[in-house]
């Protein structure tokens, strides 16, 4: 890796600021928050200014707000942004690191379709491809796809009396356990799958987000029942819940934390 430029350096730190509290920002906010030499804020403020990467707030001398120019930045990068593809490449980093099967699936009415996919290098492992539906409600992925809808959204595309298809004994088949399950969902922030779209492998998912912050996707991370235990099971949520925020990143959003 080259040498980091100290100037460029400074100047980012300066418009990383503006994504904090209301997004204005004077030169001695500035100078407080970066332990700057004012003279330096000075210049890189006065430089920032001049390219639009900055511009003064209406009506509040000395305050400043984002400019035009890290819009079209942005929206630059959004226009090549590919789900498919920044799934994929998060899933494979993710499968590097615990060596299981993983997946990216988004949600298509009651079914899930997996864009993403990389195997685990084990003998054992769980077979399945890209492009792949399943019924949303027998999988981690799509349980934790259903957990992010209104729950009148989901009461209508699982109403009472309907009987859900069963991929195993263990799938639900019953919407008002379904709902039941979505409940804890939420309130985890995680999904469990056991045996429930194929006897002999379990699933922990996890939401990724865009950058509104609406759930447009899940990562889920799939193992054998011959290496599956509830130490394992709890090491990989937290894999899951990593590797959905990584690509959640890269698709704009931003943490709350």
């Amino acid at each position: 890796m080259g040498r980091l430029v100290p100037a460029v350096t400074r100047a980012l730190d300066i418009l990383e600021l503006f994504l904090d509290g209301d997004g204005t920002l004077s030169a001695p906010d500035i100078v407080r928050r970066l332990q700057l030499p004012r003279t330096t804020v000075h210049e890189l403020v006065t430089t920032l200014a001049a390219r639009k990467y900055i511009v003064p707030v209406p009506g509040q001398s000395g305050r400043y707000r984002l400019g035009v120019r890290p819009y079209q930045l942005g929206a630059r990068y959004a226009e090549h942004l590919d789900l498919a593809a920044e799934g994929q490449q998060v899933a494979r980093t993710v499968a590097e690191t615990c060596d299981e099967t993983v997946h990216v699936a988004i949600l298509e009415d009651t079914d899930v379709i997996y864009i993403a996919k990389v195997d685990s290098t084990h003998a054992v492992r769980m077979v399945s491809a890209a492009g792949r539906r399943l019924p949303a409600h027998c999988t981690s992925v799509g349980k934790m796809l259903l957990a992010s809808l209104p729950e009148p959204e989901v009461a209508a595309r699982f109403p009472d009396g309907a009987e859900l298809t069963a991929m195993t004994p263990n799938s639900i088949t019953d919407p008002a356990a379904l709902r039941e399950a979505l409940a804890g969902i939420r309130e985890r922030g995680t999904a469990v799958e056991s045996r429930e779209s194929n006897p002999d492998v379990s699933c922990v998912a996890a939401p990724v987000r865009d950058r509104t912050g609406r759930v447009v996707a899940a990562l889920s991370i799939s193992v054998p029942m011959i290496r599956w235990s509830e130490e394992r099971r709890a090491e990989l949520e937290q894999l899951a819940v990593k590797g959905a925020a990584d690509l959640s990143e890269r698709l704009g959003h931003r943490s709350a934390a």
